[in-house]
């Protein structure tokens, strides 16, 4: 059951719930001036986590955290992070919280951050070294983990 439920946007959802009910049983005054930039946000996070997205069937490789890819991804927004769909998840978050009026949950981003760290980012890259040395080393040593 848990690796049922341990995929990344499951716990987006989660900490997306944690925002929403904040905002209901907690409000602070609405979302004011932030409505437009929190959407911006949330929308140019949705569209790089799908610019990132495509780059596995084109690499022929598989999107899914817990299996073991067979191609290194380095093209697209892999040129500029590491991880462009957690970092897309955190914009998403973000945006959202910012839309909602939500204040107190922007303590969730960098715990969401911290979370997909641990869970994902940490033994997803311990396949890709383990996986394609010398070239992911190179390619980690160019591109940051998140921007």
């Amino acid at each position: 059951m848990r690796r049922t439920l341990d995929y990344p946007p499951v716990w987006l959802a989660g900490f997306l719930g944690l925002a929403w009910m904040q905002d209901r049983l907690l409000p602070v005054g609405g979302p004011g001036p932030l409505v437009w930039p929190g959407t911006a946000l949330a929308v140019a996070g949705a569209g790089l986590m799908v610019w990132a997205a495509v780059q596995f069937p084109r690499s022929r490789t598989t999107i899914v955290p817990h299996e073991t890819p067979r191609a290194l991804i380095t093209t697209g927004p892999y040129r500029l992070s590491r991880n462009p769909i957690y970092l897309a998840d955190a914009m998403v978050l973000a945006g959202l919280i910012l839309r909602w009026g939500a204040w107190p949950s922007l303590i969730l981003v960098p715990l969401f951050v911290a979370v997909i760290t641990r869970r994902f980012i940490e033994p997803e890259e311990a396949r890709l070294r383990a996986g394609f040395g010398p070239a992911w080393q190179d390619w980690a040593g160019r591109v940051r983990r998140w921007i």
